[in-house]
């Protein structure tokens, strides 16, 4: 949260999602070296090591932080709203948060859950991969969040430069998910690495969502709004965590191993769950595209020349003035 909020301060709005990628790139590295390099060193060195290794570089990392990088300039350019109060219930009251909050957080905070629990599960019960294989497999996965992260941040980036807005591309992310994980569901015959790097590419959509967030609160308080975020995402992974436990526990295990149609009653229950939230996301597009083929529609049967579009539909609730608001 901190770093996005260095980023919100740094950077020009328009740029946020690309920097954003960056960080979450490199930060994302750290899931790569828990997986396959984590399990050379520790055999090298033992596991107490590792942490003494890991401690020294957290604690010379945050001097490098302290020591190094500049003050910038906090006093907003523009100031909220004036006599209105910006608090954590405003920001969970906003129409535009309540309406990205649903989908970000049951893709993002799924993919987590799946990614860092159920994963190795699927792969060992309904996969049979042995130690080998499930290390290697999470290590691809865990590469793809990374690189995930930078190509989501450099497509949003392109993308707006282009008048596509990153809301669109959000979207088409959380429709992808959601095919990977009925592939999945299905067993269609491919490769369980190509579903699985989706699902963990996913993870890296809070370049997206955080950025979005960016664009719909003022500055100085948009690390409070992307905290509010987080706090969902985090909160919608453990349910999923230990709901998807608590369904697949339901069948008896065989041999140690939990049957395949565990595993595809509780992953097609977080999907079901997942597409509702993805068509609330769409309602107000959906809502615009009702109305284009109503009016077109009623210019045909009238004989009048329809050239109704797309328009912009205002959200209740907002909380930005005037020159920050986004069009929807």
């Amino acid at each position: 949260m901190a770093g996005l909020k260095a980023i919100v301060t740094w950077f020009p709005k328009e740029r946020i999602a690309l920097v954003n990628g960056c960080m979450i790139m490199l930060g994302s590295l750290g899931a790569v070296a828990a997986t396959a390099p984590t399990d050379w060193l520790q055999n090298c060195i033992g596991w107490r090591s590792l942490f003494e290794i890991l401690t020294i570089a957290t604690l010379a990392t945050a001097g490098l932080i302290y020591f190094a990088v500049p003050e910038h300039d906090t006093s907003p350019k523009h100031s909220a709203t004036p006599g209105k109060r910006l608090t954590l219930r405003s920001i969970f009251s906003d129409a535009r948060f309540l309406r990205i909050a649903p989908l970000s957080a049951t893709c993002i905070g799924s993919s987590w859950a799946l990614h860092s629990l159920w994963a190795a599960s699927w792969l060992a019960d309904v996969e049979g991969f042995d130690r080998q294989s499930l290390i290697n497999q999470l290590f691809t996965m865990a590469i793809g969040i990374s690189l995930g992260a930078l190509l989501l941040g450099t497509m949003a980036d392109r993308l707006r430069k282009r008048g596509i807005t990153t809301e669109v591309l959000f979207a088409a992310a959380g429709g992808l998910f959601i095919l990977a994980e009925l592939a999945l569901v299905l067993r269609v015959p491919l490769p369980s690495v190509l579903p699985w790097s989706v699902v963990s590419v996913v993870g890296a959509a809070t370049v997206l969502s955080y950025a979005m967030i960016a664009d719909y609160f003022p500055q100085e308080v948009a690390a409070r709004a992307n905290g509010a975020l987080n706090l969902v995402h985090f909160g919608w992974a453990f349910v999923v965590q230990y709901g998807i436990g608590l369904i697949v526990s339901q069948w008896a295990p065989l041999d140690g191993h939990y049957p395949m149609v565990a595993y595809q009653a509780a992953f097609g229950l977080s999907i079901a769950v997942q597409a509702t939230a993805l068509l609330w996301f769409a309602t107000p597009w959906l809502r615009a595209f009702v109305e284009h083929l109503y009016r077109s529609f009623v210019g045909q049967n009238t004989g009048r020349d329809s050239q109704a579009g797309f328009i912009a539909v205002p959200v209740d609730g907002a909380i930005l003035q005037e020159y920050e608001q986004v069009e929807w």
